[in-house]
């Protein structure tokens, strides 16, 4: 894992995003998010709303620490136009934005994440500062790891603090 820079704090705009939801065990596994990309990209492709300005992000509301594996919940991303129609189980719906610590990392695989959150908690923790458990944290993924030379996956790590 190399950091691409130090957390920061930093104000994040809202977005409007398509999302599919999944609640169960994800950590570590690469099979559901694909799976769940896989679904937005299938419902956004024919109608050609992905663009270069698109991104693709992750929203977890829940510490995989505290909370049951079987209860963690997961919503796959894309940002949309708010005139956007969403229908079956791609759903719709404002990710809200405010003050986050935002940090950029390269990973060399999916094994990383995990070390990458812990990193940006210990960096919440050694300056003194709360997370905000009413907003959800993201993974805005920067990269398509397929099209990197290593297969390296470059994302911003966003937490909400208070």
């Amino acid at each position: 894992m190399e950091l691409i820079n130090e957390p920061e704090i930093t104000d994040l705009e809202e977005r409007t995003v398509a999302y599919v939801s999944f609640v169960g065990n994800y950590v570590g596994n690469v099979e559901v998010f694909a799976e769940l990309f896989g679904k937005l990209g299938i419902w956004a492709g024919p109608k050609q709303l992905i663009g270069p300005d698109t991104l693709f992000m992750s929203a977890y509301y829940d510490d995989p620490g505290v909370t049951p594996p079987e209860e963690l919940k997961l919503e796959a991303c894309m940002t949309i136009d708010d005139d956007v129609k969403v229908e079956g189980e791609i759903k719709k719906q404002k990710l809200p934005g405010g003050k986050y610590v935002v940090m950029r990392a390269e990973l060399t695989g999916a094994e990383e994440y995990g070390p990458a959150w812990e990193k940006i908690v210990e960096w919440l923790m050694q300056n003194n500062l709360e997370m905000d458990m009413s907003r959800a944290s993201y993974e805005v993924y920067l990269n398509d790891p397929e099209q990197h030379p290593e297969k390296h996956h470059i994302l911003d790590i966003c937490m909400p603090v208070k």
